[in-house]
Order: structure tokens, then sequence, then C-alpha cells
């Protein structure tokens, strides 16, 4: 197999780019209508390690400037996947999903899912129900763009289901691929003794953004990630034969990516099973151990 041609500036031969600095400064080195699909989860203004917390307004002037750049770098068939939790301030919540939407409509982007991400563990509240969902906001530049179903089917509920009537009386009723995956996503974060943890402490699970991936992008489209973390866009893009450009400011989290990279390059990337029941006391976890990934370069 052929190795990863990895830049770390802007390089539009590169399978992989992986920019140590401010997101702006690589989107300013991507020419317009480049990539096919942003898919990102931007700091939540918490003031995190990663993140200074500013006042709303400005957090929001900032994210206003990333996302005029993302969508000038988007292919006329693109899509952009924005995933948010809550801005938090004195108790009182902020849906980030709510104030962000019109950054996108300004820009004449549509919306065609409201994906509500849905987990079990996190941190546990006490004057509030706690939180156990985020959101993915999954906007188009046109109305061509690529949506590549069959690649993302889950299994049917009921596998054997017929037609009780009518001309297909007695034929099974749902599509024998798997069912559409719907817009209520179960699947576990990154927490405590999860396979794929890192010392990121907010990281996604590869599991989500493989499913953006795969039904989103066709093989050899470049995958942007303006708040690339510890690489999680770049694996889920990397392994399906698409082309990964990420940027993260902290070197740290940088290092991490490159190596959860090079492992997943030799085909040792340990991440969760995608087959694996969220929760089920009668199966054992051994039953379905955890999954290996491995790059795979493509000519595009």
């Amino acid at each position: 197999m052929a190795s990863l041609n990895v830049s770390s500036r802007f390089d539009p031969d590169a399978d992989l780019v992986l920019f140590e600095g401010d997101c702006r400064d690589l989107l300013a080195a991507i020419p317009d209508r480049f990539v096919k699909l942003v898919v990102t989860s931007p700091p939540y203004n918490l003031g995190k390690s990663y993140e200074p917390r500013l006042a709303l307004v400005e957090y929001l002037e900032q994210q206003r400037r990333i996302i005029a750049e993302c969508v000038r770098v988007l292919d006329e068939t693109g899509s952009i996947c924005w995933q948010v939790g809550n801005y938090v301030d004195d108790g009182q919540i902020v849906p980030l999903d709510v104030v962000l939407y019109p950054l996108f409509v300004e820009h004449g982007l549509r919306l065609r899912n409201r994906i509500v991400w849905h987990f079990e563990h996190g941190l546990h509240a006490s004057r509030r129900f706690s939180g156990r969902y985020e959101v993915i906001l999954w906007f188009t530049k046109s109305d061509a763009y690529t949506f590549n179903l069959d690649p993302v089917r889950v299994p049917q509920k009921y596998p054997n289901k017929k037609h009780f009537k009518g001309p297909h009386r007695g034929e099974r009723s749902g599509n024998p691929l798997g069912k559409n995956p719907g817009d209520l996503w179960e699947i576990p974060n990154v927490k405590a003794n999860h396979v794929e943890k890192t010392i990121h402490p907010c990281q996604f699970p590869v599991e989500l953004v493989e499913r953006l991936v795969l039904a989103l992008t066709d093989e050899g489209d470049p995958v942007l990630d303006p708040f690339m973390g510890v690489g999680t866009t770049a694996i889920a893009a990397l392994v399906h034969g698409r082309r990964a450009i990420g940027a993260e400011t902290l070197p740290e989290y940088v290092a991490v990516a490159r190596e959860r990279v090079r492992q997943a390059e030799e085909g040792s990337l340990r991440v969760r099973p995608i087959d694996r029941p969220v929760y089920d006391p009668a199966r054992p976890r051994s039953i379905v151990p955890p999954r290996t990934v491995q790059v795979r370069v493509v000519d595009w």
C-alpha cells in the first residue's frame, strides 16, 4: 500500500494536512471550493485549555469569520457539519446550534438535518437535568449535494417484517441493506475507559464522523476540520479513502493526532466497533472486541 503524503502546510496534493496553528491561517491558504465536507466541533466558549473565554457576542463574531471562510472553500456539492453543545454562563445555558444557525443561513446555506447525538455519560448536574445530547447542524451549499445513504444504513428493527396486503404481500417490507439511521444518533461519547480516549477533554468518537464522511463524500474527496483536536476527523476520512485537512493550535494535540494517524497507517489504531450495542447486559463485551482501522490511500 502506498504511504501517506503528509504535509504540515496546505498542499493540494497531500493526502493529509496537519496544520499547527490558527485555523484562519490555514483557511486563507485553501482555494475556493476545494473541500467537499467541513466537519468539526468548535470550542463551546467554556474556557477550556484550548480556548480563551469570550463574551458571547465576541465568540459569535469569531465563529462568523471562520464559518464565512469555510463556506468559501466548500465545493458547490459539499456539506458543512457543525457539532455543538451548550454555552453555560452562571448556570444558564445557551444552545449554540440556535445562535449559530443564522451565521450559516446568511450565506444561503440550506439546513438538511438537525441531528441529535445522544449519549449516556457526562457531567452530573445538581440544579438542572444532566445534559446528555449535542447537536450536529448539517448544511449544504446547494440542492445538488452528495448523499450516499447505503453505506450508513443500520440494521432493521424487524428485519423479517413482511407486507401483509397488496401486490407485495408476503415480501419483506424493509430494505435488505438496512434502514435510514434517522436524525437521532445514539453513539457513546469518549469518556473514561472508552478505547479511543486520549488527553483531549472533549474528544468526539470516530464512529460519529465516519457516518458523515461516508454519507456526504466520495472516495478521494477532501474533508476539512478547522478545529482538529486530536485528529478524529482525519482518521475517519483517511480510513475510508478520503483526504484530510485539519488545524489545531495546541502542539500536544497535534502530536497525539500524528501518533493516531501513524497507528492507523500501520493498521493498529483501536476504535470502538460500529456493531457493538450501546448497552446490552446479556451480551458480554468480549464478543465484540475493539476494531482496528487502517488508512486507505486511493488515487484521486
